[in-house]
């Protein structure tokens, strides 16, 4: 997929390099903020800033719908996000309508049926990070919540709160493809085995081969594809390119011969084995992801080391670091089919001011429960109000307040709420500007973007918006040989 070239700057996340929307605006027009309105390509920009209170959540937001680069505007704010595959369309009254019963009707809590017109799930990308599948029958049922009886202890702030009686269940996020083992590929892998085997026969390897045959490989095809080598041949796929590739183009083929799921347990052990951790990777692969992900790659370690994965980030990590990855690994967000609330976005809003800007010291604690619990949608919601209300980009607040490790996992919370595709487009500049290439890091993130396609369109998309350059040209830039042929084969 092309894009157009930018024709002008945009302001960037948190006040710092520029950053684009989906849509080219005429240059010079925004003023500096972190997450700008989105506008098509020559469409009229807003005519300065804001001014006076918020007129309605049903108006259209300050953070675009993902997975629309390029693509023209609606004429009026978001259109409501259509149901994932396989679940029934909700019906349900208009915020502000009256209710059919004769009692004052109740503010919404969390998992109540959306109101129209309000803060809508992010636009054209499916709900989870990496793609969509809709349920099977019989896994994943919708996640019950009992109500504590009167007098018991109550949940912490930023906990979900709990579905009122007869409120209609909240459609848990599926697991991305790859991540739920019913999800298998029945097709053929007799010829891609073949001539894998044929490529590292014999004296020589043909890396062009290897390259064409797994590059677009998806995640469900893999442990067939391995699977039918093993048959076929009496070996093991990974141990035959262990022995006949090397450096980081070895390192990338692994990758993808693990799957997605087996790489993110891979990449894991990885940061928490040996002296100091890499707080880095494990933002990587865990923070913004959905529920039914962090439950199965917890699974999968547990199945692979033997161990639990909590137990080892307590024993890899100490205070209030520690505290952040346990919620995230606790795997109690919002759905991102719950509702967008106006209610609980002021609430979360009001309640992250005070434990950052509006007093000396910040509870840190407080702002990562909010942040770990909220789907992403409600965060970029949360995150626009937060601009409107108080002129601050959240992201800025985050930089001011926090350091170091619990810094970067926030932000990167926010920017996945935001827009994945631009977060995932500038993490993979990270990993190639200043002095030298961060050639593991790369791999590790081209791999992780390149099994979702339409999301890797998305980000080579952000890529240009953001940086004005090509994202496969960059790559060839800092890459060189069979490495940069791999690399830049997934991104194709």
């Amino acid at each position: 997929m092309s894009y157009p070239p930018p024709q002008g700057g945009y302001p960037g996340y948190g006040g710092h390099s520029p950053q684009p929307g989906y849509q080219q605006p005429p240059p010079g027009q925004y003023p500096p903020q972190a997450y700008p309105p989105q506008q098509a390509y020559g469409a009229p920009p807003p005519q300065g800033p804001p001014q006076g209170p918020p007129q309605g959540y049903g108006q259209p937001q300050a953070y675009p719908p993902q997975g629309q680069y390029g693509q023209p505007p609606q004429p009026h704010g978001y259109p409501p996000q259509p149901p994932p595959q396989g679940y029934p369309q909700q019906h349900q009254q208009p915020y502000g309508a009256p209710s059919h019963s004769p009692y004052p009707q109740q503010q919404q809590p969390y998992g109540a049926p959306p109101p129209q017109g309000q803060f809508p799930p992010q636009g054209q990308y499916p709900p989870q990070q990496h793609g969509q599948y809709p349920p099977q029958p019989g896994h994943y049922p919708p996640q019950q919540h009992q109500q504590p009886p009167y007098g018991g202890p109550s949940a912490p702030y930023g906990a979900p709160p709990p579905q009122p009686y007869g409120a209609p269940p909240t459609m848990p996020t599926p697991p991305s493809p790859g991540y739920d083992p019913n999800q298998v590929a029945h097709v053929d892998m007799s010829g891609a085995a073949d001539a894998l085997r044929k490529a590292m026969k014999g004296f020589g390897t043909d890396e062009s081969t290897l390259i064409r045959v797994l590059a677009h490989m998806t995640p469900q095809e893999i442990p067939a594809l391995k699977q039918t080598y093993n048959q076929r041949h009496h070996r093991s796929l990974e141990s035959d390119v262990e022995n006949e590739c090397s450096g980081y183009f070895e390192f990338a083929l692994l990758a993808i011969l693990r799957g997605p799921l087996q790489q993110d347990v891979w990449c894991i052990n990885n940061a928490l084995k040996g002296a100091g951790t890499k707080e880095a990777l494990l933002d990587d692969i865990l923070v913004g992801r959905s529920n039914a992900d962090i439950r199965a790659i917890k699974t999968a370690y547990q199945q692979k080391y033997r161990r639990s994965l909590e137990a080892d980030v307590k024993a890899d990590l100490s205070a209030k670091t520690e505290r952040m990855y346990l919620m995230i690994l606790a795997a109690s967000r919002q759905e991102e089919s719950a509702p967008v609330l106006p209610q609980a976005v002021d609430a979360d809003v009001m309640e992250l001011h005070r434990a950052t800007e509006a007093k000396t010291g910040t509870e840190q604690l407080t702002v990562c429960s909010i942040l770990t619990n909220r789907s992403d949608g409600q965060i970029r919601a949360i995150a626009q109000a937060y601009e409107h209300k108080y002129r601050r980009a959240l992201e800025s607040v985050i930089r001011s307040e926090f350091a170091g490790h619990m810094e970067d996992a926030l932000v990167r919370m926010v920017r996945t709420g935001a827009d994945k595709a631009m977060r995932d487009a500038i993490s993979l500049d990270e990993c190639m500007k200043g002095p030298g290439t961060k050639d593991e890091r790369l791999t590790q993130r081209v791999t992780a973007v390149h099994w979702d396609r339409q999301h890797a369109a998305q980000v080579k998309g952000a890529y240009k918006h953001r940086f004005g350059k090509d994202l496969i040209s960059r790559i060839k830039g800092e890459t060189s040989g069979d490495y940069e042929r791999i690399l830049v084969a997934m991104l194709e």
